[in-house]
């Protein structure tokens, strides 16, 4: 089994980037491969609850990180670093995650077989 991990770095509106890396996590974890998410600098964006995509015309497919235990997805980490540039606050985001330091978020890379940034 492959150790693959995907960094979120991008804003979750105005490109395709979060939804193809979602999609690439869900159909890894579908095939039964060990799949770590890394939310880093505007990737932590994503995180926000209650965004309304359908406004500016893209569909929400926030909605789908929800779903990521359903998958087995169970590591997922957002940037410490990240997180306070945009002032956000780890009890107030979307899904339930770890928060690391950028050296910690080194560490976790050098553990994987794959990473796929998006």
């Amino acid at each position: 089994m492959k150790k693959i991990t995907i960094i979120f770095r991008h804003a979750p509106h105005g490109s395709a980037k979060g939804r193809e890396g979602l999609d690439f996590a869900l159909l890894s974890a579908s095939f039964e491969q060990e799949v770590s998410l890394i939310f880093a600098d505007e990737g932590v964006l994503n995180l926000i609850p209650q965004q309304a995509p359908e406004t500016i015309g893209a569909k929400d497919f926030l909605a789908a990180f929800k779903a990521l235990p359903l998958y087995d997805i169970e590591s997922v980490y957002a940037c410490q670093q990240s997180l306070a540039d945009f002032q956000l606050d780890e009890s107030a985001l979307a899904i339930p995650l770890d928060v690391k330091t950028p050296k910690e978020i080194g560490e976790l890379l050098t553990q994987a077989d794959e990473v796929f940034v998006y």
